[in-house]
C-alpha cells in the first residue's frame, strides 16, 4: 500500500498532466531507471517536460484548471527565490552626479559600501583574546575550574595554596589559545597575501560613489591616512616595479585607434601577439603554475604610474559611439596606476590583462578583442579548466582609453549583491551623445567577472567595479569561518556535569553530615579539636565544608582531561601530517591538518558531501570510442566497465596492467597502419586515446564502403565546433596544434580528429582551414547555432570546396534523433542507438553526430527568419529556439562519439571501500544532469543494479508529488524507513539499492521548510544522491539538512571556491590541493592531494582518533573516580570535615605527573589493529558511524568499575591498619594518616597506570616505558620527597618501604581491584568477540599478515644471506656478467612490458617473470580476433622450428621474483634473458606489428632452446642455464663452451635428467599419446634455482622433491585472448 495517497480533481487538466509527467505510475510510486542509458534518457525526457510545460504556461494553456486551486496553491508553495533577492539595488555612477536623494547636506553620497579587504580568519588583534576566551569558556569544566580558582582565593575553606591551584587552569588557558592562535595566524597570512595582490586601477579621477574623505571619525581625529595619501603598501609596491617601465599599448584587434601609457610590458612578449592583432590566444597556465592567491604576473610586469598621452587630445574622425561622448573635451589627468586590492571601492574602473585574476566583481566595459569577447578561467572557483566566455556591454564596447573613459557617462543599476553564482541582472542607464535620447542596455552574467576568476587569451579588458569584499559572490557562498567542536567534546559536557553533579552530591552529603555531627555536644571533639571549626554555628561550619570540599573533591572533573586531550590531538595532527601513503608527489603537497580538535571526528563520517569537476575527475576528456555508419570502433576498457566485471566476480578479466599492453600493441599496430596510408604532420600520437586498428585498416582500404563514411564522420568532428587554435612555437614546433574550448569535450573531439588524420588547422571569420588525411581543405562558415542546457546541441553552416552548403549538428541522442529525416535508414539508427547505449552504459559521455545538405533558396529563407529572431525584443530565446527548428530537421546520421571523463587516480576503488564501510557519498555539483549521472556510472557510485530516481520539477506541487512518489516507491521494497541509531551506516548489497538524482531547480523547492522532511527521508534511505546544478549556497543547505536532520556525522570535500560553504558546513571539511592556496584548501579542516586519500584519513587515522579518544575519555574519568572517592571513603572516619587522606603534593602531581602520561600515550599512540588490517576490513569503521565506541553505558561502566576500586584500594589497608599495627624494621609504628595516605595512594596509582595499561592494544617500547615508569616515577617521589623535612610526611620511604605489609597491602589491593576488570575482557574476547578482536587475533594468530603480504617478526629474524638487494631488487648487468657473450640482442618493438609489483590475492608477491604469465596469446589468433577478414593461423611449428626470443642490452635489467609457492629465500631470475636462443625466419609469429612481441606476450608453445630434442616426443634441457652470481665457483662444467672468468661466479639451474622431460605430455594419465604441440616446453620458469654449491647433486635433489605433473592447456586454449592469461607455476619446487 502506497504511504501517501492524495485526492485528485477530475477538473484539474494540469494537475492530471503533471502526475505524467512528473513520471509516477496510478499507485503514486515513482518510476525508475537502472542502466547509464536508460537514466540519461530518462533525464532528458524529465527537462524536456518542463521546457514543454513552461512553454504551455506561457500561452495560457493550463489557467482553466489552475485558477480554481490558485488560492490554494499560492498559500501553500512558496514564492519563487529566484525572484526575491533580499537587500536594496545599487546605483553605481560614472561621471554622473548623483540624485539629492542619495546625498546627504554635505553632498556626500549616503550609501557606503563594503571593502574589498576580505578576512576569513576568526580573530583580529583586538578580538583574539575575548572570543577565544567566550569560546573556552563554553566548556562547562573550564567555568567550573575558574569558580574553584575563585574561592580557593579565601582563607576560610583551608585551600593549601590558592596561587598553585590557579595554574592549571592558566596553562590549560594560554595552551588552547595557542594553538588557536597558530591555527587562524595561517589563515591571516594567506588573507594578507591576497588582500595585497596589485591590480591596475584608473587614477587621478574622480569616483563619485565614494566620498570626498572616506575615513572614520577617530581616523580625521588623528590625523590618519588623509585622502590622496599613498600608503606604506601601495608605495612598496610601485617601488619594485619602477624599474620596469616600457610602454603598453591597448587596442582592439582590427583597429587603428591606440592609447598608449608607460606601463611595463616584459621583452618577450611579441608585439603583434600581444596587442591584439588578430584572435591570438595566449597559452593557458597549466594547475601547477595556477596559484590563488594571486602572483605576480609573469607576461607582464608594471611600473608604479602612468601618465596618459601628456594632455594630447586625440581627434577621431568618427561620430560618438555608445556611451563615449567625444565631443567632450577632457583635462587628461586621468592615468592607470598600480595599487592593491584592497584598495578598491565600488565604483572603480580597473584594467585586467592576460593571466591575471579577477580583484572583485567586475562588469565588463570593453575588451581587447573585435568581437568584444574574454575568456575566463574558473578554477578557483569550481575547479573547471575550461574557458568560460563572456562579452563586454555593447554601449561601452569603444572605451579603449583613460580619455574615452573621461567622456562616457552612465548610470549601472545592478542588483543587489547576493550568494547565486549563474545569475545577475543589471540595467546600463546612458544618454545618446548624438541624439540626446535615453537608452538602456540588459547587464547579464554574461558580462559579470567574479572575484577569484583568471582573465585567459585576452590581451586587457577595461571593466567597473561593482562588488567588492564582502559583497562579492564568492565571499557571500563562503560565509564566516565556524569553530568547530569534535562530537566527543561535546558529549564530554554531559559526562563533566554528571561528574558535577556526583561532586555536588558527595560535598552536600560530606556538609549535612558533618554539620550533624559538629551539632553533637558528646563527642570527642570538644576536647582534641578545640577552636578547630570556623564557627560555632552547625549550619554555617556544615557550608565551609560543603565548599571545602568542592576543592578537596575537585578532581573528579578532571581539569587536566582538557589539556591532554590536546596534546593527543596535537600528535595525532602529526601524525596524519607525516603519513607518507597522503603524500602527492606531484604537488609535493601531504595531508595537512588545519583545524587539530576535530582528529575524532574523522572517525564517526556517515555522509560524505564530494564535488565532482576536479575532485573526483581531472576535468581531462579521452576520445575513447565511436560508431561510424553502425560500426563499432575502440578498444579501451572503462572504469565502470572494469567496476561491473569485478561486481560480476570476473576479476581477472580487464587487469588493468594486462590491459595497458594489449592496448599498447594494438596502438602500435594502427599507428603503423596509417603512417603507410597517409602522413599527417599534426599528429600527436602521445595524446591519441581512440585505439582501433580496424578503423585504420578501413580508412587504408580505398575500395571498402566504410571509408567515405569514416571521412565524413571526422570531418564533422574537425568543423562543427567553436575551437580556436594555436601553435604555441611556431617556430620551434610548426605543427604543434593547441586546442582551447569553452568546454573540455569540445577540446577532445578535435583532437581525437587531429591524431587520426583530420586535424582542425586554423579558423578566421571566412574560412576554416582543416586536413583530410594529409589534403588540406577550406571550408566557408557562415552560421554557428551555439550548444546550452535547453538545446543540448549545436550546429554549425559552412560552404564546403564544392560550392555545397552543409548543417553539421552533433548533440544529445534524442535530441538528434526527434530531428533525423522520415526515410533514414532504420537499421543504421537502430545499430548506433545500441553502440551509444552500450556506450553509455560503459560510464562514457555519448553524442550523436548529424548531417545535412542545405539549398541555396532554403539558407536564405531561414536566415531572414533567424535574424529577426536574434534582434526581437520580446522573447527573444523563444523565437531563436523556432529558427533553429526550422533548419535542424531531416538529418542523417554519421555516427557517435564517447568520451571518457578521467577520473582521478583511485576514485572507483576508493568509493568502494568507503562504500563496505558503510559510508554514504552523495555528489554535489553545479554540472548538468547528464555529466553527473556519467560520472556517478564511471566511478561505480551508480550501479546497473540500483533503482535510479529521477526528481525533476518546475513547481512547489510536482516536487512533493515526485518525492512522495520515491518513497512510497521505497516502501514497496524496503517496507517502512527505520530512524535506529543501531542501524546506521547501510551494508552494500544486504538490500535492493535506490539512488536520487536532482536538479538545482527541482532542490530549491525541496529543501522548503514544508518539503525538507520528506526529501531528508526519502534521500537517507538511498545509497547515493546526486545533486545537479546547485549553487554553493545549496550545497550548504543540502550538509545542513543531513547533518541537523539526522544528527549524522558529515564530511565535505571539494577542490573550488564554490565548495568552501559546504565544506565549512560539515562537521569535517576536506579541501584538495589542486595548486598553492586555492580556495577550498584554505577553508578545509584537512586538505590534502588527491581523493583516494580519504580511504586512509578515515578508515585509519579517523577509526584511530576516535577509538584513541574514546579509550582516553573513559581512563580518564575512571582514574579520577578511583583517587577521589578513596578520599571519600576517609570521610566517614573522620566527621566529614574535608580532611586530606593523601599528602598535598600528591594532589597536585596524580594528574600531572603520575598518571596523566599513560592516558596521554593510549590516546596518542594505541592502535587496535594494524592500519593494513583496518583497510582490508572497511566494515570496521561502522562502529563509528553508530559511536559504539563512546557511549554513555561505557562511560557508566568505566564509572562504576573507578567506584568499586576506589573501595578496594581503600578498605583493605584499612583492614590491615584496623587488625593489627605494623611495626617497621626500625621499631616506629606504621599509625600515622602520611603512612596510611600514602598507601592508598600507592595503590590507588598503580591500579588506574595498569588498568590503563590493560585497555591499551599496542604495545610498545613507549608504552612500557610510561605504564612501568609513571608507577617508578610516584615510588621515586615518596622516596625524594621523605629526604626534606616536613611536619606531614617524614622518613616515609624508611617506614614503608621496608616493611612487608606495605608491600602486600598494595599488591593484594591491586590484583583484588583489577581482577574483575581482567576476566571480563578474557570472556568478551574469548566468547563475546566484536569483529575488530577477530580481526585481531587474525592478524596476531592467524594468517592475516600472509594474506596481506605483509612478513611476520619471526622471518625478519631470520638469515639475510639472501637479502642482497640483487635478489630483490632490479639491477644491471654488464655484458660481462653473461655467460653466452655471443648472443644476439635485438628488442621487439623497443617496448618493455611493465612489471607489476602488487600482491596477488593471496597476499604474495604477483610473479611478473614474462613467461611465468601461463600462455599468452598468439599474435595470429590476435589477429583473427580483432579482424576478421583475415585468415586462420598457421598450426604451431614443431619444436625444432619454434622462434627462439634474444635479449636487447636495454632490457638487460634483472629482476628477481617468487611464484606463489616458492619460499621467498629461493629466487627466480626472469626467466630466458640469457638462454641462447635462435630466430627461425620460416616459422610464423610475427605480431600485428611485423616483428616480435614482447617476452610477456610470448607463448611457450612459440619458444625452445636452441638445442633440439634427442627425439620428436622429448625434450631435452637446455645444455646452459646458468645464472651468474657473485662469490659461487663453478665446481661443474656445463656448458660447451669454454669457461671465461665470468663464468667462474655462476649459479646453476638444476634441471632434471632428461629422462624426465618425457613425464610432461599434455595427456598424461589419460591414456593417449603425448602430442608435439600439446608438450608442455620446459622454461627457466619451471627450473629449480638454488645458491647451493654444484658439487650438490642436482638431479638428487630433484628426485627427493619428486616431479609434479605439469600439463598444458589445449593448443585452442593456449591462444584465447590475452585476458585469460594467468600466472602459474607448475615446475619443481626450490630446495
Amino acid at each position: 500500500m502506497s504511504f501517501f495517497r492524495r485526492r485528485t480533481f477530475p477538473e484539474d487538466i494540469d494537475i492530471d498532466d503533471e502526475v505524467n509527467d512528473a513520471g509516477v505510475d496510478p499507485e503514486l510510486r515513482l518510476r525508475t531507471v537502472r542502466t547509464a542509458a536508460s537514466t540519461i534518457a530518462e533525464s532528458i525526457r524529465q527537462e524536456q517536460r518542463q521546457e514543454r510545460r513552461k512553454s504551455m504556461r506561457k500561452r495560457g494553456f493550463f489557467r482553466r484548471g489552475t485558477e480554481k486551486r490558485k488560492e490554494a496553491a499560492e498559500a501553500e508553495a512558496p514564492p519563487p527565490t529566484t525572484a526575491q533577492i533580499v537587500g536594496r539595488r545599487r546605483n553605481v555612477y560614472v561621471n554622473c552626479a548623483l540624485p539629492l536623494d542619495e546625498v546627504d547636506h554635505y553632498g556626500e553620497p549616503i550609501t557606503r559600501y563594503a571593502r574589498n579587504k576580505v578576512r576569513t580568519s576568526k580573530y583580529t588583534i583586538i578580538t583574539f583574546v575575548p572570543k577565544n576566551l567566550f569560546e573556552q569558556f563554553r566548556r562547562v569544566a573550564n567555568l567550573y575550574f575558574l569558580a574553584l580558582v575563585i574561592v580557593q582565593v579565601f582563607p576560610i575553606f583551608g585551600a593549601p595554596s590558592p596561587q598553585t591551584s590557579a595554574l592549571p587552569l592558566i596553562f590549560i588557558l594560554c595552551v588552547t589559545a595557542l594553538k588557536d592562535a597558530v591555527e587562524d595566524y595561517r589563515r591571516a597570512v594567506l588573507d594578507d597575501e591576497v588582500n595585497n595582490s596589485a591590480v591596475t586601477k584608473l587614477g587621478n579621477w574622480r569616483n563619485v560613489n565614494q566620498p570626498k574623505d572616506p575615513r572614520v571619525w577617530y581616523e580625521k581625529m588623528l590625523g590618519i591616512n588623509p585622502p590622496g595619501k599613498v600608503t606604506r603598501g601601495v608605495r612598496k609596491l610601485r617601488e619594485r616595479e619602477a624599474d620596469e617601465g616600457r610602454q603598453i599599448v591597448l587596442s582592439k584587434a582590427g583597429e587603428d585607434r591606440t592609447s598608449v601609457s608607460t606601463l611595463p610590458v616584459d621583452d618577450s612578449a611579441s608585439d603583434v601577439g600581444y596587442y591584439g592583432a588578430g584572435r591570438k590566444l595566449d597559452d593557458i597556465q597549466s594547475v601547477d603554475e595556477h596559484s590563488y592567491p594571486p602572483q605576480e604576473s609573469k607576461v607582464v610586469s608594471w611600473a608604479g604610474s602612468g601618465s596618459l598621452t601628456a594632455y594630447q587630445q586625440s581627434v577621431h574622425s568618427r561620430s560618438s559611439i555608445g556611451v563615449v561622448d567625444y565631443s567632450k573635451r577632457t583635462t587628461g589627468a586621468a592615468r592607470w596606476e598600480r595599487t592593491l586590492w584592497k584598495k578598491l571601492e565600488v565604483g572603480d574602473i580597473v584594467l585586467l590583462r592576460d593571466n591575471e585574476q579577477v580583484p572583485a566583481d567586475v562588469v565588463v566595459l570593453s575588451t581587447s578583442d573585435a568581437d568584444n569577447m574574454c575568456y575566463l578561467e574558473t578554477k578557483n572557483l569550481d575547479g573547471e579548466t575550461n574557458l568560460k566566455p563572456r562579452k563586454s556591454v555593447r554601449a561601452t564596447a569603444s572605451i579603449q582609453s583613460e580619455e574615452d573613459i573621461e567622456r562616457a557617462s552612465f548610470l549601472l543599476d545592478s542588483e543587489p549583491p547576493h550568494a547565486n553564482l549563474y545569475l545577475y541582472h543589471g540595467i546600463l542607464r546612458y544618454k545618446d551623445p548624438s541624439s540626446g535620447e535615453q537608452k538602456q542596455e540588459s547587464v547579464t552574467i554574461n558580462e559579470l567577472l567574479l572575484r577569484g576568476c583568471t582573465i585567459r587569451n585576452t590581451a586587457w579588458i577595461i571593466g567597473l567595479v561593482v562588488f567588492t569584499g564582502a559583497d562579492s559572490k564568492i565571499m557571500m557562498n563562503g560565509g564566516d569561518t565556524p569553530s568547530k567542536r569534535s562530537k566527543i567534546e561535546k558529549e564530554t559536557n554531559f559526562n563533566v556535569v554528571v561528574n558535577f553533579v556526583l561532586l555536588i552530591l558527595m560535598c552536600v552529603t560530606s556538609g549535612i553530615l558533618n554539620g550533624y555531627l559538629d551539632s553533637k555536644s558528646d563527642t570527642s571533639a570538644k576536647f582534641f579539636e578545640i577552636d578547630a571549626e570556623a564557627s560555632t554555628e552547625p549550619v554555617v561550619n556544615a557550608v565551609i565544608t560543603f565548599t571545602s570540599c568542592l576543592i578537596a573533591f575537585q578532581n573528579i572533573v578532571p581539569i587536566s582531561l582538557y589539556i591532554s586531550i590536546e596534546i593527543v590531538k596535537t600528535i595525532q595532527a602529526f601524525f596524519i601530517s607525516q603519513d607518507v601513503d597522503m603524500y602527492y608527489k606531484p604537488f609535493d603537497a601531504a595531508c595537512t591538518p588545519k583545524t587539530w580538535n576535530i582528529s575524532d571526528d574523522l572517525g564517526q563520517i556517515e555522509y560524505i558531501f564530494s564535488d565532482k569537476t576536479g575532485t573526483l575527475t581531472q576535468n581531462v576528456m579521452e576520445f575513447q570510442k565511436c560508431s561510424v555508419n553502425g560500426v563499432a570502433y575502440g578498444e579501451g576498457v572503462t572504469e565502470a566497465q572494469r567496476g561491473a566485471a569485478k561486481r560480476a566476480g570476473n576479476t581477472e578479466a580487464l587487469d588493468p596492467e594486462e590491459q595497458d599492453v594489449q592496448l599498447h600493441i594494438l596502438k602500435q599496430r594502427m599507428l603503423d597502419k596509417m603512417s603507410q596510408t597517409f602522413k599527417n604532420r599534426y599528429a600527436q600520437l602521445d595524446h591519441l586515446t581512440l585505439v582501433s586498428p580496424k578503423l585504420a585498416d578501413d580508412l587504408a582500404d580505398r575500395n571498402g564502403p566504410q571509408r567515405q563514411h569514416l571521412i565524413d564522420f571526422f570531418r564533422a568532428l574537425a568543423v562543427c565546433h567553436s575551437v580556436l587554435s594555436e601553435r604555441p612555437e611556431p617556430d620551434k614546433e610548426p605543427y604543434r596544434l593547441e586546442y582551447k574550448a569553452e568546454s573540455p569535450d569540445e577540446a577532445a573531439l578535435v583532437a581525437a580528429a587531429r591524431d587520426v588524420g583530420f586535424p582542425f588547422v586554423h579558423k578566421s571569420k571566412d574560412a576554416i582551414d582543416i586536413e583530410v588525411m594529409g589534403q588540406p581543405e577550406r571550408y566557408i562558415p557562415l552560421q554557428l547555432l551555439e550548444f546550452n542546457s535547453t538545446r543540448k546541441r549545436m550546429s554549425v553552416i559552412v560552404r564546403n570546396p564544392q560550392g555545397q552548403l552543409v548543417l553539421y549538428c552533433k548533440g544529445a541522442d534524442s535530441v538528434i534523433y526527434q530531428r533525423l529525416a522520415a526515410d533514414h535508414d532504420p537499421e543504421l539508427k537502430a545499430s548506433t542507438a545500441r553502440d551509444m547505449e552500450a556506450f553509455a552504459n560503459g560510464g562514457l559521455r555519448t553524442l550523436c553526430i548529424a548531417y545535412r545538405y542545405l539549398t541555396e533558396q532554403e539558407y536564405i529563407d531561414w536566415v531572414r527568419v533567424y535574424e529577426a529572431a536574434t534582434n526581437s525584443i520580446t522573447d527573444r530565446d523563444e523565437e531563436v529556439e523556432k529558427a533553429n527548428d526550422k533548419i535542424e530537421h531531416s538529418l542523417r546520421i554519421l555516427g557517435a562519439t564517447a568520451l571518457e571523463d578521467k577520473l582521478q587516480e583511485g576514485v572507483p576503488e576508493a568509493i568502494e571501500t568507503l562504500h563496505k564501510a558503510g559510508i554514504k557519498l552523495w555528489i554535489l555539483t553545479g554540472d548538468k544532469v547528464q555529466t553527473a549521472i556519467e560520472i556517478g556510472f564511471s566511478c561505480n557510485l551508480l550501479k546497473s543494479d540500483m533503482e535510479i530516481m529521477i526528481l525533476s520539477a518546475d513547481s512547489h506541487e510536482a516536487t512533493r508529488l515526485q518525492i512522495e512518489g520515491g518513497l512510497n516507491k521505497i516502501a514497496s521494497v524496503l517496507g517502512p524507513p527505520s530512524m535506529d541509531p543501531n542501524r546506521r551506516g547501510f551494508v552494500p548489497g544486504a538490500q535492493a539499492a535506490f539512488a536520487v538524482v536532482i536538479d538545482g531547480d527541482t532542490l530549491r523547492h525541496a529543501l522548503n521548510k514544508n518539503l525538507k522532511e520528506l526529501f531528508l527521508t526519502l534521500s537517507t534511505q538511498c545509497e547515493t544522491v546526486v545533486c545537479c546544478r546547485v549553487s554553493p549556497a545549496q550545497k550548504a543547505m543540502v550538509v545542513n539538512l543531513v547533518k541537523e536532520g539526522r544528527n549524522a556525522m558529515t564530511l565535505s570535500i571539494g577542490d573550488g571556491a564554490n565548495d568552501v560553504a559546504m565544506i565549512q558546513e560539515a562537521n569535517i571539511g576536506c579541501g584538495l590541493l589542486g595548486h598553492e592556496g586555492s580556495q577550498a584548501a584554505m577553508s578545509a579542516d584537512y586538505a590534502f592531494g588527491q581523493f583516494r586519500f580519504l580511504t586512509k584519513l578515515l578508515l585509519v587515522h579517523g577509526r584511530w582518533s576516535y577509538q584513541r579518544v574514546a579509550d582516553m575519555h573513559a581512563n580518564f574519568f575512571y582514574k579520577n573516580v578511583i583517587w577521589t572517592f578513596a578520599m571519600f571513603w576517609f570521610m566517614i572516619y573522620n566527621s566529614f570535615d574535608a580532611t586530606y587522606l593523601y599528602q598535598y603534593t600528591f594532589i597536585l602531581l596524580y594528574n600531572l605527573v603520575f598518571t596523566s602520561l599513560p592516558v596521554i600515550a593510549l590516546g596518542a599512540f594505541d592502535q587496535d589493529l594494524n592500519a593494513k588490517a583496518a583497510l582490508a576490513f572497511p566494515q570496521l569503521y561502522i562502529r563509528g558511524i553508530r559511536g559504539l565506541e563512546y557511549t554513555r553505558l561505557k562511560f557508566w561502566m568505566y564509572m562504576l568499575d573507578g567506584l568499586y576500586q576506589s573501595a578496594v584500594v581503600f578498605f583493605i589497608p584499612y583492614c590491615v591498619w584496623t587488625l593489627g599495627l605494623a611495626v617497621s624494621w626500625n621499631g616506629k609504628t606504621i599509625e600515622s594518616l602520611a603512612d596510611f595516605g600514602t598507601t592508598v595512594s600507592v595503590a590507588a596509582i598503580i591500579c588506574a597506570n595498569t588498568y590503563v595499561g590493560i585497555n591499551t592494544h599496542y604495545w610498545t617500547v613507549i608504552t612500557w616505558i610510561i605504564v612501568i615508569g609513571s608507577s617508578v616515577v610516584m615510588l621515586a617521589w615518596i622516596a625524594i620527597y621523605s629526604a626534606f623535612e616536613s611536619i606531614d610526611f617524614v622518613d616515609e620511604v624508611v617506614i614503608l618501604f621496608g616493611e612487608i605489609t606495605f608491600w602486600a597491602s598494595v599488591l593484594l589491593s591491586v590484583v583484588i581491584a583489577l581482577g574483575p576488570r581482567f576476566l571480563v575482557k578474557f570472556f568478551k574476547s574469548a566468547y563475546r568477540p566484536l569483529d575488530k578482536d577477530i580481526v585481531r587475533e587474525m592478524w596476531v594468530l592467524g594468517d592475516l599478515k600472509d594474506r596481506l603480504g605483509i612478513k611476520h617478526r619471526r622471518d625478519r629474524k631470520r638469515s639475510k644471506t639472501e637479502e642482497a638487494p640483487m635478489f630483490h631488487e632490479p639491477h644491471i648487468r654488464s655484458e660481462s656478467e653473461i655467460s653466452n657473450a655471443e648472443e644476439d640482442y635485438a628488442t621487439p618493438l623497443g617496448y618493455t612490458p611493465p612489471m607489476p609489483r602488487s600482491p596477488t590475492s593471496d597476499g604474495s608477491p604477483r610473479p611478473t617473470a614474462p613467461l611465468m604469465a601461463g600462455e599468452s596469446p598468439r599474435p595470429e589468433k590476435l589477429e583473427e580476433g580483432l579482424y576478421h577478414n583475415r585468415l586462420s593461423p598457421e598450426p604451431s611449428a614443431s619444436p625444432s622450428q619454434r622462434n627462439q626470443l634474444n635479449a636487447s642490452p636495454s632490457m638487460q635489467r634483472m629482476s628477481y621474483y617468487s611464484a606463489s609457492n616458492i619460499p621467498p629465500p629461493s629466487p627466480l631470475p626472469e626467466p630466458n634473458r640469457y638462454h641462447n636462443y635462435t630466430r627461425d625466419s620460416n616459422s610464423r609469429s610475427m605480431t600485428a606489428y611485423g616483428t616480435e612481441p614482447p617476452m610477456s606476450a610470448v607463448s611457450h608453445s612459440t619458444v625452445t632452446y636452441s638445442h633440439p630434442p634427442s627425439s620428436p616426443t622429448h625434450l631435452s634441457p637446455p645444455s646452459s642455464a646458468t645464472l651468474q652470481v657473485p662469490g659461487m665457483r663453478q665446481q661443474q662444467q656445463r656448458s660447451p663452451s669454454p669457461a671465461t672468468p665470468a663464468e667462474q661466479y655462476e649459479m646453476h639451474v638444476r634441471t632434471p635428467t632428461s629422462d624426465h622431460w618425457a613425464t610432461y605430455p599434455q595427456d598424461h594419465g589419460q591414456g593417449r599419446e603425448p602430442s608435439v604441440q600439446g608438450m608442455h616446453t620446459p622454461m627457466a620458469t619451471e627450473d629449480s634455482y638454488a645458491t647451493a654449491r654444484d658439487d650438490y647433486d642436482a638431479y638428487d635433489a630433484y628426485d627427493e622433491l619428486g616431479m609434479q605433473s605439469a600439463t598444458t592447456q589445449p593448443q585452442h586454449q593456449q591462444e584465447e585472448s590475452w585476458r585469460s592469461s594467468t600466472y602459474s607455476y607448475s615446475g619443481p619446487h626450490a630446495i
